[in-house]
This record gives structure tokens, sequence and C-alpha cells, in this order.
């Protein structure tokens, strides 16, 4: 369905308005350069490696953990994949189209709509385009009145009419200001919305920017959302199998990066005169190039001393699921820590050995007061309130997940499509904290650090 990427040169001039004016100079034999260095192997340092590799120009990819793929990661234990928090794969975004293989990842939908528990009941919300004989009976559930719905399947044709340029530089306010403006009630934003779009952006104030929103809102009516059969990690390996393995090291921490160098935990210093990408996580980023986030460099940088956002993740095994549909469940009540969870094996049955049931529990926040197993009891009395305690009472915790920085803080003012990659001379940065906190922001940004870089050193020119 799409195949691997092995672009032509000419392929990165077209990708983005940056480089249209672009043109191919062949390097010569005495402009011979040692690898460019790339610091971090998630998502956006995976996509950097990647553009570089297809030009044959060499790299030395540096991760500091045992493993790629960043926040973007799965563990298998005792038989079961778990994914490093709660992720949901959006099969529309352009440049997750452009440079993976989807149909090597097998992608696992999830149903078009959620489940809102609310008033002690489970309540539907369906997309109305793909399933409008499920959404005509939610029409008179308490989540949202009549016209909150219409609005619902407005705001998806708006949204899904407008390109990704035009979103994200639109003009802004947050999600919460966002949705009052285009005239949802109180009733849907607390009980639907609000829930949904803080499993999406760890958000529980929705004071995210609108950009996102209707980004996010875009690609749920273009594509479904849907987790790779192999886990969310699965992603990562793909773009690390096109990579010389030569190309890769892995527990190699970087400490501190300065002019043309870095220098490892061990005490090993690493020099390159052709430039260094720097693609780890936005708190080691604030860590390695201290002057880069300071407030005099650029007043756009500030936007990026916000807070982070945090997300504890809790996953149980079961023998059966109470739902069987693979569809998102939201806690629209307002009551208890819960905040979304689903069974993943209802989509994704390869997540957990055969003949065992996969739960997923979702809270926003770090929580870092209670305990691992003060966490799981309280999880399991609040969903013993959903569902019984004929149904928790055998649920078994495989593993809690705290995930101190699952998202940069994208707050207004924001300036995702504005902001240059090239920072000092032959540094470059890239990540969701330098674009939009998707994988798509993720991954265009490693594009775009990779694209100056090639250009700086001469392979392409304006």
């Amino acid at each position: 369905m799409h195949s691997l990427f092995q672009p032509p040169l000419s392929l990165l001039q077209k990708t983005y308005a940056t480089s249209s004016t672009s043109s191919i100079a062949p390097m010569t034999a005495s402009r011979s350069l040692s690898p460019s260095i790339i610091v971090g192997g998630g998502l956006a340092g995976l996509a950097a490696a990647t553009h570089l590799s297809s030009l044959s120009v060499p790299f030395l990819l540096l991760e500091a953990s045992d493993s790629f793929g960043g926040r973007a990661r799965t563990d298998l234990h005792e038989g079961f994949l778990l994914d490093r928090g709660f992720h949901i794969f959006l099969s529309s975004f352009p440049e997750c189209r452009r440079l993976l293989n989807f149909s090597q990842l097998d992608l696992q939908p999830f149903y078009p709509g959620s489940l809102v528990y609310e008033s002690d009941r489970f309540h539907r919300i369906s997309d109305p385009f793909r399933r409008p004989l499920d959404s005509l009976p939610s029409i008179f559930n308490p989540i949202g009145s009549l016209p909150d719905k219409l609005l619902v399947g407005l705001t998806r044709l708006s949204a899904a009419s407008l390109s990704d340029d035009s979103i994200l530089s639109s003009d802004e306010s947050t999600i919460y200001d966002h949705l009052k403006s285009i005239g949802f009630s109180d009733s849907i934003i607390e009980k639907f919305l609000r829930p949904f779009f803080a499993g999406i952006f760890f958000d529980p104030n929705l004071s995210t920017s609108s950009r996102l929103f209707k980004l996010v809102f875009k690609s749920l009516a273009l594509g479904e959302n849907a987790l790779p059969a192999g886990g969310i990690g699965s992603i990562a390996q793909q773009l690390v199998a096109r990579l010389p393995d030569t190309s890769l090291r892995t527990n190699s921490p970087v400490t501190s990066i300065s002019a043309g160098s870095v220098t490892l935990a061990s005490g090993e210093a690493i020099t390159t005169d052709s430039g260094i990408i720097v693609a780890v996580e936005q708190p080691q980023a604030k860590k390695l190039i201290p002057k880069v986030f300071g407030s005099n460099v650029d007043a756009d940088v500030e936007n990026l001393k916000k807070p982070t956002r945090s997300t504890v993740c809790l996953y149980f095994s079961a023998d059966q699921a109470p739902i069987a549909e693979p569809i998102l469940i939201l806690n629209g009540s307002g009551k208890g820590i819960v905040n979304n969870m689903f069974f993943v094996t209802n989509v994704a049955p390869s997540y957990a050995p055969k003949g065992k049931v996969l739960v997923s529990v979702s809270l926003i926040g770090a929580y870092q007061d209670r305990s691992d197993e003060d966490l799981t009891a309280e999880v399991l009395q609040e969903l013993t309130g959903w569902f019984g305690s004929g149904v928790t009472g055998s649920w078994r915790h495989l593993r809690t997940y705290r995930i101190e920085f699952a998202q940069p803080d994208q707050t207004p003012p924001t300036n995702p499509i504005g902001r240059d990659p090239r920072v000092d001379e032959g540094l470059y940065v890239c990540g969701d904290h330098w674009s939009w906190a998707t994988f798509d922001g993720a991954l265009v940004s490693g594009l775009k650090a990779a694209e100056a870089l090639v250009r700086d050193r001469g392979l392409i020119r304006r």
C-alpha cells in the first residue's frame, strides 16, 4: 500500500516551501567531511537520519537508552505488548503517510467514536459520517444537546477542508476558548470534548493551542485512529531497519555539546565538521544547549519555557472484556482519576497472549504524591464502579508507566511552522517541541533539520 521511502535527490527539494527553490549540487572529493551527528533516536532523530541516509550523507546517531523510538516505544512483558503510555496513531497525517510503510505496520483501527461513562451508564458518540445509523440514538443521550451534535459534524467538515499549513498558521486561542466561540455547550465540553482531548494532549484544562485541535480534528475526519499490530514502537523499528547499522549507537548518552563536538557520559568526545542535529526531548535539549532556550536568542523560544504535560498509564491483564468493541472509553462523569481507558486487544489482538485481554487505563498528571500501589488500588476501585466487581475482581496489574514528559506544553502563542531548525553555526534542533506535538510534527521537524544541514554542507544550495 505504501512503498519504502527511498526518494531521489530531487524529492527533498519538492517537499516543503523552504526548499522549493533549491537545486542539487553534488559533493566533491575535496569537500569530504566527517559524519554529521544526530543526538537522540526518537521519531524526529530517526526521520532526520532517514533523510540523510536517502541522500547518502554519512551520519552517526547517538541514542542514550538501549533502543530507539523515544516516547513511542513498546515493551514486551509476559507476552503482552505494552506501549509506553497511551498512544493512538492517526493514519491521515501526511508525513506519516509519505515516510512510513502502512502495510508493514498492519494498522488495526479503533471504532470511529467513543463510549462516555456518565450517570452510571455508557453513552455512545459516533462519527456521523462513518456510522450514521449508530449516531441516530446518540441524538437523545445526555452527552450534549442536538445543536452540539450538529456542531460536531460542522466542525469536522470545516477542519477537513483546510490545509495543514493554513491550520498551523491560523489565528489561535486555547482549545477551550475555541470550543466556546464555536458554540459548544458546557455539557458536551465537560462530558465528551474535555476528556477526549485531555487524553490526546494530556491537558485537562484544554489550554492547548486551537491549532492543534483543528489539526487533530481534521486527521480524525480524513483517516482512522489505529494501533500498529506490533505496538507503537514498530514505527521506530521500521525506520531503524532502513538505516545502516554502523551509523547507529545505543547506550550513548550525550552530556554536553560544543562547537563541532559532543561529549558522552563515558567521557568519549566525538567531533564533526558536518553539523550536529539535537533531536532529544525538550527537557534534555534545554540542558544540552541552554543558550538556545535563553530569552535573548529568539522571542519565539519563550514558548518553550512552559511546563510539560505528564501522564500515568496502567496496564492490567484480564480473561474477558466486558465491552467487545475496539472503542475508546472516556470518563465524562467529572469524578475520579481515570480520564480514558480501552481494551487494547479489542483493537489489536496481537497485544496479548492468546486468550488474554489487555486493559489500558490513562490518568492525566504526574501523581507524584501517590505510589504505584495506591494508584492501582484507586483505579481498580473506580473501574469497579463502572463495570462491577465481577469483572474487575480478576484483573491483574501488569505495569505502571509514569511519563513525566509526555508532550511539550503548546499553549498560545505558538509558532509551529515558522521555527528555523538552524540555531547556530552547524547546530540544528528538531522534535515535537520545535514544531507541533504529534507524530507528524516530530517527523516533519526531523526532515527540516536534515534539509537545513544538507543545504549548509553544500549538497543542496538555493
